[in-house]
């Protein structure tokens, strides 16, 4: 709670100063942490948040940049002058310039990019091959590589010459002298703990680094670090050479955005790539509109559906009280089991060939699943007829009975539907995410009144139908 106030304090204060003069702001802004800077300067709109990145020393303004919790940097930057703008941009990290320069407009790409050095210019063009979400557009190309011929004096020598400029100086990379193809990586640990005339490849105590293509997901580093328990994986081109590498910091920054996309898919809407209280009343209803219409159109099978039924309904009224019970247990198992499938898709724990497998597992589930909440169903029935709390007829027995089947049936429906249908779209291409809980709800409602009604006539017919 205290980092929250301190954050919305700087956030008051900077916005309080931002049309003053430089001093005033390097005065409000004085022993705060860039990261809290970042976070302020989020919720800040663009231009105000320019004056104060032109005004920060200029050490600060680039770690504030270089944070990740900054996603607006782009639109802040387009509103620097160039000759503010260039310096800092050449001194950021290579992976957020990159970041930078993806998100800028072309207009702005083409005012900035030529005034960069030409070293600056070549590393984004590199970067800028690939997409974000790979292992190519999340890596940096700011690591230390020497020949694996070396010792580890000359070594330790090449990372105090050249470590301030690298990404991490915890992992130096082994490169094969003629043909520059990864041999092998030795720690920082390793070196100091080595003597100094010895070779370098001599000091290493693991096996050969694992590595990764640029097309590799970031999934998939992700995924890698955990497993062989590292900090940095080495980016690799077809000819095994080291171009960049992936720190675990990126991965967390890159996975983080990616399960926000997720959990907001989940949940209906498009994905908002930015800080809640900085988006546009515009751009809030262009990203939620959309799902929402579709969700809405396709409820409008379930008024169809009732349709059918609206004879079945007016001869025996009571099975309309029992629709939103029905209905909403069967969106909720489908919900479950989405939400299960997806994580587990994600974190590879099954993939597109289990199919059958989750299927086999998710049927006896929903039956069970059903079964308690029909039982439960029933009793409701029974209990509320008994204390006379509502009278549901002469047949009311008949009434439990069919509410209890029926939750049965769409219970173990609905976990089926919402463990396949994340298997169905990534068959097709699409993210599983795409398989959100309002979609899942919205097609078991209208496959719930199908099985309800059919449930209710084989039940009650003769009797109240």
């Amino acid at each position: 709670m205290t980092i929250h106030g301190e954050r919305l304090d700087v956030r008051y204060q900077l916005q309080q100063v931002a049309g003053a003069g430089p001093d005033r702001i390097r005065a409000a802004a004085r022993d705060v942490q860039p990261v809290e800077l970042a976070d302020a300067l989020a919720g800040m709109p663009n231009r105000r948040a320019a004056k104060v990145i032109e005004a920060l020393p200029f050490d600060i303004a680039v770690a504030t940049l270089d944070e990740p919790e900054l996603e607006n940097k782009a639109a802040i930057l387009s509103c620097v002058e160039t000759a503010v703008a260039t310096p800092l941009l050449e001194a950021m990290s290579a992976d957020q310039q990159a970041d930078v320069f993806r998100d800028l407009p072309e207009s702005e790409r083409h005012r900035l990019l030529p005034t960069l050095d030409p070293a600056s210019q070549k590393g984004l063009e590199l970067l800028l091959r690939y997409a974000p979400d790979t292992a190519g557009g999340i890596m940096t190309t700011e690591f230390l590589a020497v020949p694996s011929d070396w010792n580890v004096a000359q070594t330790l020598d090449f990372v105090r010459l050249h470590g301030k400029t690298a990404e991490t100086i915890y992992v130096i990379y082994l490169v094969d002298p003629g043909d520059g193809h990864l041999v092998q990586a030795v720690s920082l640990r390793e070196l100091i703990l080595a003597k100094g005339d010895s070779p370098a490849l001599e000091a290493c105590t693991h096996p050969e680094p694992i590595s990764v293509h640029p097309s590799a997901s970031r999934e998939e580093v992700a995924r890698l670090l955990s497993k062989y328990n590292v900090i940095a994986v080495p980016v690799v081109d077809d000819a095994h050479a080291p171009i960049g590498v992936v720190t675990f910091d990126d991965v967390i920054d890159a996975i983080v955005r990616e399960q926000t996309e997720d959990v907001q898919r989940l949940g209906g809407t498009e994905p908002i790539d930015q800080p809640y209280l900085s988006i546009g009343l515009g751009l809030m209803i262009k990203k939620r509109a959309g799902w929402l219409c579709a969700l809405f159109l396709s409820e409008m099978l379930t008024a169809t559906a009732m349709q059918h039924f609206e004879g079945l309904i007016a001869r025996a009224v009571v099975l309309s009280l029992f629709i939103p019970l029905v209905m909403s247990s069967g969106g909720n198992s489908g919900s479950q089991a989405t939400s299960l499938i997806i994580r587990a898709l994600a974190l590879r724990q099954v993939r597109l060939g289990d199919w059958w497998r989750i299927a086999v597992r998710e049927l006896p589930t929903g039956v069970v699943l059903g079964t308690i909440l029909g039982v439960i169903g029933f009793t409701r029935v029974a209990i509320w007829q008994r204390l006379h709390l509502f009278n549901y007829g002469a047949h009311w027995a008949l009434v439990a009975t069919t509410v209890g089947l029926a939750l049965i049936g769409i219970v173990t429906f609905g976990s089926l539907a919402g463990s396949m249908l994340p298997f169905l779209l990534k068959r097709l291409g699409f993210d599983p995410a795409s398989a959100s809980a309002p979609f899942v709800a919205t097609l078991v409602d209208v496959t719930g009144l199908l099985i309800y009604f059919s449930v209710a006539f084989a039940v009650l017919g003769g009797t109240l139908l």
